[in-house]
């Protein structure tokens, strides 16, 4: 039976207590965290540098899973990586060297995962599948936390999870965007085997480990 595993985005965390909700996470049972980095140009909004993956590298043992929503990572992906960053992600569509920067990235030691976006079709990363370590399917449109996924997504997950199988491969299937505990089981039936969360672990109604608890009853059925 596949582990499917808990990933909590701190992009919509309080920031102003950011070591206390990411120990909240860890206490309560996350598998990984995750951060959103986005630059301004590859996304709209700008969250945070390498100096924030170093502080939450102090206070979690867990592993971090670093999502570079920017332009051109081959330039900013090393400053990431030696903060503290275990999995290092970038886009597909943003940058033309993506099976250099995959075999860098695990040259550094690091775990290197590859993100596409709901428009990209999975044809512009089937060259590279074989050497990278996660695959990571945008639910969303990327940009903002708390948006509804997108249910087609599911289809492309099981496509994904098709062609790795025929292939012998075997990356991590990450989904990432609108992850809640009333889609969290097909997620992880059409083949996801990491599920990024974020409003539904921080949100003002239950606490951390509450909605923790709540995903992992909601994949019991999966």
């Amino acid at each position: 039976m596949t582990t499917i595993k808990l990933a909590p985005s701190i992009l919509t965390a309080d920031f102003g207590a950011l070591a206390d909700q990411i120990r909240a996470a860890d206490d309560g049972g996350a598998d990984i965290i995750h951060l959103d980095v986005m630059d301004g140009h590859f996304v709209p909004p700008i969250t945070f540098g390498p100096i924030v993956v170093e502080m939450v590298r102090k206070v979690t043992k867990l592993p971090l899973d670093i999502h570079l929503m920017i332009e051109h990572p081959e330039r900013q992906f090393e400053a990431f990586a030696e903060a503290g960053g275990d999995i290092i992600n970038f886009h597909i569509e943003a940058t033309a060297h993506a099976d250099r920067l995959l075999r860098t990235i695990q040259a550094m030691n690091k775990r290197a995962g590859i993100c596409i976006n709901p428009a990209t079709p999975l044809s512009a990363i089937e060259n590279v599948l074989d050497v990278t370590d996660q695959v990571m399917v945008m639910m969303i449109n990327p940009g903002w936390g708390g948006q509804k996924m997108l249910p087609s997504m599911l289809d492309k997950i099981r496509d994904l999870r098709s062609m790795l199988d025929v292939r012998g491969l075997k990356p991590d299937i990450e989904v990432d965007g609108g992850v809640k505990s009333n889609n969290a089981a097909s997620c992880a039936r059409a083949g996801a085997n990491v599920l990024v969360c974020g409003s539904s672990v921080y949100n003002t109604d239950s606490s951390p480990r509450e909605n923790l608890a709540a995903l992992r009853v909601a994949l019991a059925s999966a």
